[in-house]
């Protein structure tokens, strides 16, 4: 037998966590998605919402389905990915039903049947990603043609006839009856261009070009591509009056820089050309002026009463203040007070409602989402892979940064979504692919490799030679499913033969 045997060869012999983990943490998330349901029924009407039924029944689905998706073609996946992103979405919909069933004239536009519908279409789509993506490295074939379509994307609402303005802002096309905010898939695509150029010129950029009081300047010409995507990023911020996203584009731009580089004066850089941005921003675009004097003088009367002035954001406050430490209760606020609570401002709803404790606990739920994406970037082994899952981890703690922040009056308004809560099925569609490809690369990260690599043979994720004859030592069903006294970034299997007895590289 040779040295190091074929992963298929192996693989059958490793035994394949059960996932025992992930379906408890789904189990806790279903059932506090439905509980909301049943809170929110009971105190507006002392009965089960109208929509109850339903939406039990779609988030057990949903869950259901997308485990045992997991399961089959990923089962060595991170187990929390998953949980969090269910126990998000439920939430989210139990507030868009809170508001909903309040029936009043400022809960008009929430629809949380159509939400839902959009919810399971999320799901849906992710797990065709996790079932015929086998290999997250396929996509870095396609590093310039995710360049192309993120452009194309981002241009899509200028275009006559289809890119449709609302409220001040032209993000939205409408097709067929349909409205699809496009911006929400170019951060993917942009993502995948990032990761596929990085890596393949990050040394360039890194060592190559001047230095210039101390720091490290790329090369323009190495910079072509990129350049070409930042300008598309302001083009966004001046023809489409959209601050958000020119923001989330412009921080993945600098963000990937510096996972690729490891260059801190990328992020030096950035928040230069940052703050030179807003102020000439600010000083030059009505739509911007009008955001920055929102927010820095927000309790001012005549601003508060100005059309398109801080109303919102102090209405927000507002909420938020009556919630006080442990909230007003499912369905004992007044969230629908609040213009456009069940998108835009859908977290100061949930402020309200659960207090500075739910608060807390929402953005607890994004950190470990955050947390494990990044866990997957460190441990993956290849570069493509590293950057590609770093750079989605950090779309969706910069989104809910930028959300977060600006309904609190951190920052500036800029219109964003809070992503798997706010209604918007653009946005639930474009976040629940993240998932589903964060999934798939945590899987290529944690699976058994067939490929010898150096370590000490041991006990749990390594094999020991048996005569001539390699054994596997596959992992145990451990709680994050790996294996029993795994390190954190090793190969969960080595194959080590009698003639090298070293597990080095061969």
């Amino acid at each position: 037998m040779s040295a190091v045997e074929t992963l298929d060869q192996v693989e059958p012999r490793v035994r394949r966590p059960l996932r025992l983990a992930e379906l408890w943490l789904l189990v806790l998330a279903v059932a506090a998605g439905i509980g909301a349901f049943v809170m929110v029924g009971l105190a507006i009407d002392d009965a089960l919402p109208e929509h109850f039924w339903f939406e039990s029944f779609a988030l057990v689905v949903l869950a259901l389905v997308a485990h045992v998706v997991v399961r089959i073609r990923a089962p060595f996946a991170d187990q929390t990915i998953l949980p969090a992103a269910v126990l998000l979405n439920g939430v989210g919909l139990a507030m868009i039903l809170r508001i909903q069933e309040s029936g009043a004239r400022g809960a008009a536009g929430a629809d949380v049947v159509r939400n839902t519908q959009w919810s399971a279409l999320g799901v849906a789509v992710a797990c065709l990603v996790i079932w015929f993506l086998k290999d997250h490295r396929s996509l870095r074939k396609l590093t310039y043609t995710a360049m192309f379509v993120s452009l194309v994307l981002l241009a899509l609402p200028l275009v006559p006839g289809i890119g449709r303005n609302i409220n001040g802002a032209q993000i939205w096309i409408h097709v067929g009856g349909f409205s699809m905010q496009p911006a929400e898939f170019a951060k993917i695509t942009l993502t995948i261009f990032f990761a596929g150029y990085l890596v393949s010129n990050r040394d360039t950029l890194a060592l190559a070009g001047p230095k210039v009081l101390g720091l490290q300047l790329p090369r323009v010409r190495d910079l072509g591509p990129i350049l070409v995507v930042w300008a598309a990023s302001l083009a966004v911020l001046v023809f489409q009056r959209d601050l958000g996203t020119s923001l989330l584009l412009f921080g993945l731009f600098v963000a990937m820089l510096y996972l690729a580089t490891e260059r801190f004066s990328w992020v030096l850089i950035g928040l230069v050309l940052f703050a030179g941005g807003a102020v000439v921003a600010a000083e030059t675009f009505p739509h911007v002026s009008q955001r920055m004097t929102g927010w820095l003088h927000a309790f001012d009367p005549a601003v508060f009463n100005a059309r398109g002035g801080s109303g919102q954001l102090v209405s927000g406050l507002f909420g938020m203040a009556n919630g006080g430490m442990f909230g007003a209760g499912w369905g004992q606020g007044f969230p629908y007070l609040v213009p456009f609570s069940f998108s835009d401002f859908i977290y100061t709803s949930l402020a309200e409602e659960l207090g500075l404790t739910g608060m807390l606990a929402v953005l607890l739920v994004f950190l470990i989402l955050v947390e494990r994406g990044l866990r997957t970037a460190i441990t993956v082994r290849d570069g493509f892979g590293k950057l590609l899952a770093g750079g989605l981890a950090f779309t969706i703690a910069l989104q809910t940064f930028v959300v977060v922040g600006g309904v609190t009056r951190l920052i500036p308004l800029t219109g964003l979504t809070l992503p798997f809560m706010a209604q918007g099925g653009s946005s639930l569609l474009a976040n629940w692919i993240i998932v589903a490809i964060l999934i798939r690369i945590s899987d290529s990260a944690r699976r058994p490799s067939a490929l010898p690599v150096r370590g000490q043979v041991g006990q749990g994720r390594i094999a020991a030679a048996d005569g001539d004859q390699p054994v596997v030592v596959g992992p145990e069903n451990g709680a994050d499913g790996g294996a029993v006294g795994a390190h954190p970034g090793t190969n969960p299997t080595q194959i080590i033969h009698p003639e090298t007895n070293d597990g080095g590289d061969r």
